[in-house]
């Protein structure tokens, strides 16, 4: 029976380059020199720091093209408020990985409604669809890319 697993996964790898790249273009940029501005990284949360809410706001696009560039996509990026205190700025943001239970099971719902002819399993932080059909499962993909769901996707472990 074919099957294939639903994950939200990124290469930390990649994103260390982005990082790196988003620091070295922050260092060289006129409005940030003298201002220590960085992206510092701890496990899957980044927080952004600078002298001010301005420059932070500058710093964001900044990331958001480097980790595009490098083939991450930004949406699995949580901004959280930028909190500013003793000539300091600074804002968190998560980076999401992997299934939450709720989106779990609003996507298990999604597949259901749908009327196909497949089961969905919660398995941890991924999703196991099961199918007769590859066809079956192929819309079931495509079904769940067009949900934009705000966290990417990507289809692995396909058996026949």
């Amino acid at each position: 029976m074919p099957s294939f697993d639903v994950v939200s996964e990124i290469d930390h790898h990649e994103l260390r380059n982005a990082l790196d790249q988003a620091n070295r273009e922050i260092g060289t940029r006129y409005d940030f020199k003298g201002s220590n501005a960085r992206i510092e990284q701890s496990g899957n949360e980044l927080t952004l720091e600078a002298e001010s809410e301005f420059q932070i706001k500058q710093m964001t696009p900044i990331l958001k093209e480097k980790m595009s560039k490098r083939s991450i996509d930004v949406d699995c990026l949580d901004f959280g408020d930028i909190v500013e205190m003793n000539r300091r700025a600074k804002q968190p943001v998560v980076v999401r990985e992997g299934l939450d239970r709720d989106l779990a099971r609003k996507m298990v719902k999604l597949i259901k409604d749908s009327k196909l002819k497949v089961q969905a399993a919660i398995q941890g932080d991924q999703l196991r669809i099961n199918g007769k059909k590859r066809d079956d499962l192929q819309q079931v993909m495509q079904m769940l890319r067009d949900a934009k769901l705000g966290i990417p996707l990507q289809f692995n472990n396909f058996r026949d």
